[in-house]
């Protein structure tokens, strides 16, 4: 993954009168990353991705892409691909015409029966759209992104209505893309796909960009848990950190170091002869790091 930017945003706001949705956003994409910039719902990620793509003007600040302006359409629009939530296709249109229109409005050149071929649909490519399921539909709009391998992706949602072989299918083609050097930006509500596939995460809540970085810098802002119930005659554990009592008797743990303390609480029920019943550890989720933003 290279250094050097490929999108760069510096005090980015979009106001919609007297409605504030991006407020001073900065940040920065470097080539051949994926970057997942995530947010509440009303967060701003949308009008600030908008903006990004083209098609929104800024209220202030500064957007370049490819260091250029993303209203530049002619320098910016064919290095460039886009799958948005709903891309609208005509449903007069076969699946292979609507690729190729999206091939020539973006002036991006490949062959429509290879990136059929790509998405699973060549067996569609006479279909008309509005005969399409809505995973088909998905399929189609993932198609007309990655047409002609363009250096900037940009996935809004991508896997919504996939089923797992289609999903792993779409993930197999992004990763084919980044390794020839294609830089991805992804926003998504499956969590799980951004900390599994991002190399840097933004985490957006109420317009501003709360907090940034690579899934174990966001994770270890937080602590780890460990749960865990005793029999009734059991002794209170001796650890480092006080163990709080939630419903039905159960403790919890909450520790910023899991080996070591699972260690002294595993030790100490050995030497007990306890039984620690329903015992569960883990380290943070992103999705708890995504639950404290939208309570800060």
């Amino acid at each position: 993954m290279s250094t050097t930017s490929v999108i760069d945003v510096e005090h980015l706001n979009v106001a919609y009168g007297d409605f504030h949705a991006v407020k001073d956003l900065s940040f920065q994409v470097r080539r051949g990353e994926l970057y997942a910039l995530l947010g509440t719902n009303g967060a701003g990620k949308t009008s600030a991705l908008e903006t990004i793509e083209g098609h929104r003007t800024a209220t202030s600040g500064v957007v370049r892409v490819f260091g250029q302006r993303p209203g530049d359409r002619a320098a910016v629009r064919p290095r460039m691909g886009i799958m948005l939530q709903e891309s609208g296709f005509s449903p007069d249109l076969t699946v292979r015409e609507s690729v190729r229109l999206i091939g020539k409005l973006s002036q991006r050149v490949d062959h429509v029966d290879r990136v059929l071929d790509l998405v699973g649909l060549t067996g569609k490519a006479g279909t008309l759209v509005a005969q399409l399921s809505g995973g088909e539909k998905r399929r189609l709009d993932f198609a007309t992104a990655v047409y002609g391998a363009p250096e900037l992706i940009f996935l809004d949602e991508p896997t919504t209505g996939l089923d797992i072989q289609s999903r792993d299918g779409l993930w197999g083609v992004i990763d084919n893309l980044r390794a020839d050097g294609s830089t991805v930006v992804l926003t998504t509500h499956y969590l799980e796909e951004a900390q599994q596939r991002a190399d840097r995460i933004g985490l957006m809540h109420q317009g501003t960009l709360h907090r940034e970085g690579t899934v174990a810098e966001l994770t270890q802002s937080l602590p780890a848990v460990i749960h865990f119930s005793l029999p009734g005659p059991a002794p209170t554990p001796a650890l480092p950190l006080p163990a709080e009592q939630g419903d039905g008797g159960a403790l919890r743990i909450e520790t910023l170091d899991l080996q070591r303390d699972l260690h002294t609480l595993l030790r100490w029920a050995d030497d007990h002869a306890v039984q620690l019943r329903g015992l569960e550890a883990g380290p943070t989720r992103l999705d708890d790091v995504f639950r404290a933003v939208g309570t800060e």
